[in-house]
This record gives C-alpha cells, sequence and structure tokens, in this order.
C-alpha cells in the first residue's frame, strides 16, 4: 500500500491500522442497523478501508454521511413501498447493490493516493454525491402517493417505475448531493470555491440514472446495479473534466 500508493493518507503502519479498525466497526455497524446483508457489510468494508486508507478521515466522514442519509430515506415511507413492491430488503443491500454505488469514489480514492492529482479527489466527491442524490430522490420519490413522470417523455407512471422522477424526490434528492459535498468541504477533502463541480456532476449522474433505467433497463438489457454504477462514473468523470476545463480557463 505505501509503495504502490505514495500519497495515501495511511503512509504509516498506525495509520493503516487505524483505517482498519475504523472500518471494521463500521461495517459491523452497518449490518447491526440492517443496511447491507452480510455481503454488503463485506463489500462496504473493503470500499470504506479503500476510501479511508487513500483519502482519510474527511472520505470516511462523507462516506458515513451518505450511509445515513441513504438508511433514512429507505426507511422513510417503508410501508408503502412494501405495496408498490420496491421497497428495501429488510436484510439491508447486497454486495452488488453497494459496489454499484460505492466502487467509482473508491477507485478514483485509490487513483488520487496513486497519482496525487487533486482532481481524483472530487471525482471521489462526485461519485458519491451522485449516490447519495439518486438513492434519496428515488426513495423519497416511490414514498410518496404521487405518480412519477417518466423522463423520456414526462408521461405519467407508477411510483418506482424505471426512469420515473418526481418534484418532491429530485428536490431532496438534490439536497442530499449538496449535503454530501457540504461535508467533504468542511472536512478538508475539497476546496470551497469548487463545490458546485461535485454537486452539479451528481445532479447530472442522477439525471443519466434515470435516463438510462428509462431506456435500456426498462428493455432488460442492464440491470439497475449497473445503471447505478455507470451513473456513478459518469458523475467521477464529469467532476474530473469540469475541474480540469476550469483549470484550463484559469491557465
Amino acid at each position: 500500500m505505501l509503495t504502490l500508493f505514495p500519497h495515501a493518507w495511511a503512509s504509516s503502519i498506525d495509520r493503516f491500522a487505524l483505517a482498519a479498525v475504523v472500518t471494521m466497526a463500521f461495517a459491523l455497524l452497518a449490518r447491526a442497523v440492517r443496511g447491507v446483508d452480510w455481503s454488503g457489510s463485506v463489500a462496504g468494508g473493503l470500499a470504506c478501508f479503500l476510501l479511508f486508507a487513500s483519502a482519510g478521515p474527511p472520505a470516511f466522514l462523507t462516506l458515513m454521511t451518505l450511509f445515513i442519509l441513504t438508511w433514512l430515506s429507505t426507511r422513510i415511507g417503508y410501508r408503502r413501498k412494501q405495496e408498490l413492491g420496491v421497497a428495501e430488503r429488510r436484510d439491508g443491500r447486497s454486495a452488488w447493490q453497494v459496489l454499484a454505488n460505492l466502487l467509482a469514489s473508491a477507485l478514483a480514492a485509490a487513483v488520487l493516493a496513486a497519482t496525487g492529482q487533486y482532481a481524483w479527489g472530487i471525482a471521489a466527491v462526485a461519485a458519491l454525491a451522485e449516490a447519495a442524490t439518486d438513492t434519496v430522490a428515488s426513495e423519497i420519490g416511490q414514498s410518496r402517493k404521487h405518480p412519477a413522470r417518466l423522463i423520456t417523455n414526462w408521461q405519467l407512471v407508477p411510483a418506482g417505475v424505471d426512469g420515473g422522477i418526481t418534484c418532491a424526490g429530485t428536490l431532496t434528492g438534490a439536497g442530499a448531493g449538496i449535503v454530501i459535498v457540504v461535508v467533504a468541504t468542511a472536512a478538508g477533502l475539497m476546496n470551497p470555491g469548487e463545490m458546485w463541480i461535485p454537486v452539479s456532476a451528481g445532479f447530472v449522474g442522477m439525471l443519466a440514472d434515470s435516463l438510462l433505467g428509462a431506456t435500456i433497463q426498462r428493455r432488460g438489457w442492464i440491470s439497475n446495479q449497473g445503471v447505478n454504477l455507470v451513473s456513478t462514473l459518469t458523475a467521477a468523470a464529469l467532476a474530473y473534466g469540469l475541474l480540469a476545463w476550469r483549470s484550463a480557463l484559469g491557465n
């Protein structure tokens, strides 16, 4: 780790051990509150360790915020979601569901640790912001009694339909993404003047998620986990590109 990732926060054995202990505690806590099943606990633990060891406590605090936001949103209107058949399993999210939301940010953090390029930290935050925006938007939208509108043609569809969006879900999802970015900034993971980048990238990633859901996912060409992974990767790539564009204009 110390050789392959020279810019990692875990630059000593003590820090490496701290990241491992905190990660284990977080994974067990996530399982205890049924946010994840045992496979999700392992997958989440691996992603958490990579984020923590690579980018330090600020990345962990941001990840913890994401977990709290998504855990709370899945429990809002749970009975209605059960009636619709879209409720989260009582045992929690599986490994594939967890990785679909966290893999992009973990990989971006690892590249940050390997290269020391600040832009990869922004990309990691954007991926986490997209995961929060999309999850909270979906969960809140499904908890409401109002129908959704299909993003491709704006027709009314039942809540929970792939590609359906609601005003309440979109607004609360955007708010969740902002919270993620504010926490990351306050913790020192990024500069305040660049907060708009991961917020915007996360929101665009959420829209991409809905668009993919309304098209290729509804046709059965890709799974929901696949859509989530593509959307977080899209947010990370867009944030990296926006920062590069901003830097080029500044030069």
